[in-house]
């Protein structure tokens, strides 16, 4: 965990926002699938794809005309591996304190993933009194999405903090980053569990 030296726990920061996929639960997602899909996308409107790697096909999609299209054929995946996801340990502790301890701070969700299927795994896992729903933002609620900070830092003002007083919590380079960015504190899920 990085941060003040003061805080400990997490009761020391004024909001908490999770990373969802890998750090809450565990979509269903077979993601060379959904690469597989999001070519298509691109063959069906006659355009040679700038890449074959997912999230640079998603970036470079409106440029090419086909925004819309490549999200959705992203969020079909996500949404069925939302209903079919896992609930990981950390997401248990979640559940388990379910909203109850006066001393930890609102908690939200910033993910990668569309925020339908993020709303759908929260609701899956009973995971809803646990985090306050106006803070569940994904990769289509803002302009931009991780490791841009636009999305963390929505979420942190979601939850009436400023960026200085939140901690992120997440699985991935790409989650250390989007926090550095957005001047939040980091924390690994694993670190938590």
């Amino acid at each position: 965990m990085t941060g003040d030296d003061e805080r400990t726990g997490l009761a020391g920061y004024d909001a908490v926002v999770y990373d969802l996929d890998g750090t809450l639960v565990e979509l269903l997602v077979d993601w060379g699938a959904v690469a597989e899909s999001v070519l298509s996308v691109y063959a069906e409107h006659a355009v040679k794809p700038p890449t074959d790697e997912l999230w640079g096909l998603l970036e470079a999609a409106p440029e090419y005309g086909v925004g819309d299209q490549v999200e959705e054929a992203i969020a079909d995946h996500e949404r069925a591996g939302a209903r079919g996801s896992t609930l990981l340990p950390l997401g248990e502790r979640l559940v388990e304190g379910g909203g109850t301890r006066s001393n930890e701070p609102p908690a939200g969700v910033c993910s990668l993933n569309c925020e339908e299927a993020c709303r759908i795994a929260v609701e899956t896992h009973g995971l809803g009194d646990a985090l306050d729903a106006d803070a569940i933002v994904g990769r289509d609620t803002v302009e931009t999405h991780k490791p841009e900070p636009e999305s963390l830092l929505a979420a942190v003002e979601r939850l009436g903090a400023e960026p200085s007083g939140a901690l992120f919590v997440g699985d991935s380079r790409r989650d250390a980053v989007t926090a550095e960015r957005a001047g939040v504190a980091f924390a690994w899920a694993a670190d938590l569990i």
